[in-house]
């Protein structure tokens, strides 16, 4: 048997005053879900149907009945499965940061596996990336001629035939 739904005095008293000065249908159900059940002691499935609403819609009224009063609470956006926070991850970069600063050349295998040692567990490379991509790290791509390389040799090279 489900639990039965407690509502206080206060809920009571919006939900007439709602009823009382509702303009829309949304309205009238919105109050009508809180009432049915707390004065007329009606089980959710027969409020439901009365109302011509689903007993998941009736639960969402309610809820939103309920809340209406508390602060907007937005549920979605942010960092829910961070390995590490963003002073945390700027800590373990810094050493890595004055290795570049000094002309070293970074690759990111040995950065990775420096991390996988910090967390104490595997993660996948792609993790790695995306910590050096919200830091602003960015991949320098090498020179595309050879430092040994002469020019006027390789024009030479293309004008014999």
């Amino acid at each position: 048997m489900a639990r039965k739904a407690t509502f206080s005095n206060g809920e009571i008293v919006q939900a007439n005053e709602l009823r009382n000065s509702a303009k829309t249908l949304e309205e009238m159900q919105r109050a009508l879900s809180v009432l049915l059940m707390a004065e007329g002691h009606m089980e959710a499935e027969k409020a439901s149907s009365l109302l011509g609403i689903s007993t998941r819609t009736l639960f969402r009224y309610r809820e939103s009945f309920r809340d209406q009063d508390l602060p907007s609470r937005s549920t979605w956006g942010g960092r829910r499965h961070c390995l590490m926070s963003p002073e945390e991850e700027r800590a373990f970069l810094a050493p890595w940061l004055q290795q570049a600063k000094e002309g070293g050349v970074l690759t990111v295998p040995p950065l990775h596996a420096a991390l996988e040692e910090t967390l104490g567990r595997k993660i996948p490379l792609s993790t790695t990336y995306r910590l050096l991509s919200r830091h602003g790290w960015r991949k320098v791509s090498p020179d595309t001629k050879h430092p040994k390389s002469r020019p006027e040799d390789q024009e030479e090279f293309k004008k014999t035939p």
